[in-house]
């Protein structure tokens, strides 16, 4: 799937092509997915649990929580540029299938309930952090920085240009919470 919509996008992407790409049978794919939105959820759904284990393995829990951000963006903005025409249909694509909504507001859910741990874990180690950062401030920025997102890839820009304003933005809230 990876492949076909790199080269002609999801759109004209054809159940052929996927398994072409794949050499595989359409009874192989058939097999594992229903259609080829499912192919395209669970693509999703793949290249979310990646992001996210890359970042977690880049993130150091034993650095200041600032730090810990700032990496982790960095390891975000760098694995959402690898693939720009995925990127792309995943904006363009996924608000348009039906079955999409429940999956991206659980990937949502998961980058903030991987946000408020990372946070929990700093504060173990930094008492200067005073209280947690709550699930709804989590989901305020994990949801702020994905619709970032989503507009500078719809506008074309370089995401490695939203750094500076998302390490802005999360350490302002982080800030707010240690200095609560």
């Amino acid at each position: 799937m990876a492949e076909s919509i790199a080269e002609k996008g999801y759109r004209e992407t054809t159940v052929a092509d996927i398994v072409a790409h794949a050499r595989t049978s359409r009874r192989t794919f058939y097999e594992h997915f229903n259609d080829r939105a499912d192919c395209f959820l669970a693509l999703f759904e793949q290249k979310t649990q990646t992001r996210m284990a890359e970042i977690a393995a880049a993130v150091d829990p034993e650095v200041d929580l600032v730090d810990q951000i700032d990496r982790a963006i960095d390891v975000f903005l760098e694995g959402e540029s690898m693939e720009p025409e995925l990127q792309r249909s995943f904006v363009r694509e996924l608000p348009g299938l039906p079955e999409a909504t429940e999956v991206v507001h659980e990937s949502l859910e998961r980058y903030a309930s991987m946000l408020v741990a990372m946070t929990e874990a700093a504060r173990e180690r930094h008492p200067e952090i005073k209280r947690p950062l709550s699930r709804d401030i989590a989901v305020i920025l994990v949801g702020g920085l994905r619709e970032l997102l989503v507009i500078s890839i719809q506008d074309g820009r370089d995401l490695h240009e939203l750094k500076e304003a998302a390490v802005t933005v999360t350490r302002a809230i982080l800030n707010a919470v240690k200095d609560a």
